[in-house]
């Protein structure tokens, strides 16, 4: 691996991050009170701004007006953008529509692409990937997929019920996850879906431990007889298992990303105030136990960067699967890191630290769900476990 940027990444990695310190971090209250109104002046603003600045959807291909930077080049973006919770939003960058940007450009047809792609580029709509279910349905593990899309004359039909559908109830159309057999590795199949199509019910937003913002409402919706047609189907009946995967592992990786560059930034805020905060005779930056958090924190985040680069080289290198057990090391690495830096944050700002004077209470409520969204710590500590042990992981790489 080259650690090196070259000279254009750089450049464009410094001017990402002074957009994000200079325009977008002053902002955030204004775009977080704005939602709550129902409005987003301010952030159609920056959008307008990063398009015209050219840093808008840095991840595709220039064809889209993006950079066409690959999986190394969005590590370095990623992690500028994340460091504000509204960032990634700003360049069109967020979950869950730059993930189904890429399974889009990879799988869609098109007339698809024309239809869905295209403005979800320009961020005239919005997405929403349809997975999980409620029990007894799909959560960690796939195989108890119980949404089913049935054939039918001139298509399919849908019957199911899907839930932390992230941004679902403005979503223009659903990527739904579907059996269509009972095939353990074939009998999954992804299709587009119309989010006014006939069948399709916005449940509800789902009540969370986490401040709900901007698109990132987790949504349930059901699906009673929704009929798509085969040009619907998302590569080939079949292919859902396979097209979950390519999906998820860049996914991972930039959730990876996204909570490195939050990290970062709580250990700036830290480092400011425990610098200037004395107590007991001498800064708390002096104390040992407050070093021994620091140090605790740096290194981790030091190692989840290291994992997130090393499984993205392996994507550039076309070793997706390969690059599986790696990326599931990454996401618990890094999900662990983010919650640990926020609450020693808080401990180290002491009753500061537990008001809403300060970000923290608000970002560490979000940033538990990285430990259960896009696999729970275990499922990704099981993936590792077994491929070592099969022999089909190197640790000393």
């Amino acid at each position: 691996m080259d650690f090196m940027l070259n000279e254009v990444l750089s450049a464009t990695r410094a001017r990402v991050r002074q957009f994000v310190d200079a325009h977008i971090i002053p902002a955030e209250d204004i775009i977080l009170a704005e939602d709550k109104a129902g409005k987003r002046d301010t952030l159609k603003a920056l959008q307008a701004k990063a398009r015209a600045d050219g840093l808008w959807v840095p991840h595709l291909p220039p064809a889209l007006g993006g950079m066409g930077f690959g999986p190394m080049g969005m590590c370095a973006l990623f992690r500028e953008m994340g460091r504000s919770p509204v960032g990634a939003k700003v360049f069109n960058c967020d979950a869950p529509d730059q993930g189904n940007m890429d399974l889009l450009l990879m799988a869609a047809k098109k007339e698809h692409q024309e239809r869905y792609l295209a403005p979800l580029v320009r961020a005239e709509i919005t997405s929403a990937f349809c997975m999980t279910e409620p029990a007894p349905g799909a959560g960690a593990d796939p195989s108890n997929l119980r949404t089913a899309a049935k054939e039918v004359s001139g298509g399919w039909e849908i019957t199911g019920r899907k839930w932390y559908s992230t941004g679902a109830r403005n979503a223009s159309f659903l990527v739904v996850m579907a059996r269509t057999s009972d095939d353990p590795r074939t009998g999954a199949s992804m299709f587009l879906v119309d989010r006014r199509a006939k069948g399709v019910t916005y449940v509800r937003d789902i009540p969370t431990f986490g401040e709900q913002v901007l698109d990132h409402h987790e949504g349930e919706v059901s699906f009673e007889g929704v009929r798509v047609t085969p040009d619907d189907v998302l590569g080939n009946i079949g292919d859902g298992f396979k097209l979950a995967q390519v999906r998820l592992v860049p996914a991972r990786l930039t959730h990876c990303m996204r909570w490195l560059g939050l990290a970062e930034r709580t250990l700036e805020l830290c480092k400011k105030y425990i610098s200037e905060r004395t107590s007991f005779g001498k800064e708390l930056a002096r104390h040992q136990l407050i070093q021994e958090m620091i140090a605790r924190n740096v290194t981790a985040m030091h190692s989840g960067n290291l994992m997130t680069l090393h499984a993205a080289w392996m994507l550039e290198q076309g070793k997706h699967k390969e690059a599986k057990p790696y990326s599931s090391m990454a996401k618990t690495q890094v999900a662990r890191l983010l919650c640990q830096v926020l609450d020693d944050a808080i401990q180290m700002h002491g009753g500061l630290g537990y008001s809403d004077d300060v970000p923290f209470g608000r970002w560490y409520r979000a940033a538990r769900a990285a430990r259960i969204a896009d696999g729970p710590d275990e499922v990704h500590t099981i993936t590792v476990a077994r491929d070592w042990l099969l022999g089909r992981l190197e640790v000393l790489v």
